[in-house]
């Protein structure tokens, strides 16, 4: 199954093209879609929502046939979800959601949604679309325009650390075997004005050094009409050595996707 601007599609085994499943009648689509064990997926609305309406979270238990509002926040709680995030170590659902004050949130879930409970809320840093899940706990990096942006680690023991400063706002993450990476876009900010789209990448073992591994360098075109500058990582468990992403409005390499082996 995948997502198109205005929709959920599914392909059946055996077919050859994919069909529309559910219409998205708020938003264009979710950033990310998660997948539990035992066959459930979950994504949740993005849209603009400036007169803060209450916000679902859509489950499907069909293989993405049809979809049913699993969850729901309450009008005024938050202003959309950026992410859902399935974790095994925990048997537990990430959910992170925007944009302000108490609507940053990130949550710790059951995988049937019944109980959903604030870990972290109510400032810039807990404003996040990227996370990581690992045997040591989750990884995070903040996505905000309006003060500088972090890498983070929650322990399974529920203590935040600070791990490394990212140079802009952060929404894609992904492992690759030991490692963890997450990249940085480049957008219209005050305060995060590196032009550079940058990969972090980090050791999951034992105290990791966060340094960029990978950059390019912003295009020369609008971003309000050709996109912010962005590296696109993909979701999921990956224990290769290799790191798939697609750059976007980065010089020379627009809509590019690269495969890179670490050495």
């Amino acid at each position: 199954m995948g997502v198109v601007p205005g929709a959920m599609v599914t392909m059946a085994a055996n077919a050859s093209e994919f069909f529309p499943t559910h219409v998205i009648t708020r938003g264009t689509r979710p950033l990310h879609i998660a997948a539990t064990p035992e066959g459930i997926l979950y994504w949740g609305e993005y849209f603009d929502n400036a007169s803060r309406e209450e916000v679902h979270i859509y489950a499907s238990r069909d293989q993405g046939m049809s979809w049913q509002v699993a969850y729901t926040f309450p009008k005024g709680a938050i202003r959309h979800v950026h992410n859902i995030i399935y974790d095994r170590w925990q048997a537990c659902l990430w959910i992170l959601t925007g944009d302000y004050g108490d609507e940053c949130r990130v949550l710790r879930a059951s995988c049937d949604l019944r109980q959903v409970d604030v870990v972290l809320q109510g400032n810039q840093q807990a404003r996040a679309v990227a996370a990581v899940p690992t045997e040591q706990g989750v990884f995070f990096s903040s996505d905000t325009p309006l003060e500088a942006n972090f890498i983070y680690h929650l322990d399974r023991q529920g203590a935040l650390h600070k791990l490394a400063p990212i140079s802009g706002s952060s929404i894609y993450g992904c492992r690759v075997g030991r490692r963890v990476c997450f990249s940085t876009m480049v957008e219209p900010s005050e305060v995060n004005r590196e032009r550079f789209v940058q990969v972090y990448s980090g050791n999951i073992a034992g105290e990791p050094q966060w340094q960029p591994a990978l950059r390019w360098e912003k295009d020369i075109w609008p971003m309000g009409f050709f996109q912010y500058g962005n590296a696109c990582l993909p979701d999921g468990e990956n224990a290769t050595e290799y790191l798939a992403l697609t750059t976007i409005a980065v010089k020379g390499e627009d809509f590019s996707m690269t495969l890179y082996k670490w050495v």
